[in-house]
């Protein structure tokens, strides 16, 4: 088997274990071999071979890596509307208590149920609020703009 052959198997094979894992970082590792293929059908030698299959799989992984597609830091799940659907919904408070320091609670309906609502440096007026942020049966909310 000559030498772009292999590499285009490796290149295979990885591509295949790329659908187990389900990230695309092995995909831009493929991409590496195959341009150690396409330097192998040119006719450089091995070393010229696997400099090549580097660089591009290094640049790809890093261009992945910082692109929207790559890997995305630690997102705390109390804020990320991707994970709570509550965030970014209004909720109507009807009124605040204020407990110091520009802090407010309330209790207010939401979804059929009463929630307690926490707001830090408001005004403590009744009315639409956002919410931010989800804390067990706590909702953080700011002032609507709507």
């Amino acid at each position: 088997m000559s030498a772009w052959m292999t590499w285009a198997v490796l290149a295979g094979v990885v591509v295949i274990l790329e659908l187990f894992s389900g990230t695309f970082y092995l995909l831009m590792i493929s991409l590496g071999m195959i341009a150690g293929a396409l330097s192998a059908l040119i006719g450089f030698g091995t070393s010229v071979q696997l400099i090549v299959a580097g660089i591009v799989g290094s640049v790809a992984t890093i261009a992945l890596h910082s692109s929207k597609y790559g890997w995305k830091g630690n997102v705390d799940a109390a804020r990320d509307p991707n994970v709570n659907m509550d965030i970014g919904q209004i909720i109507e408070v009807p009124q605040w208590n204020e407990q110091g320091n520009g802090n407010f609670t309330a209790r207010a309906s939401y979804r059929g149920a009463m929630w307690d609502v926490e707001m830090h440096h408001g005004s403590g007026e009744p009315g639409q609020y956002v919410i931010q942020e989800v804390q067990g049966s706590k909702l953080i909310v700011k002032l609507s703009t709507r």
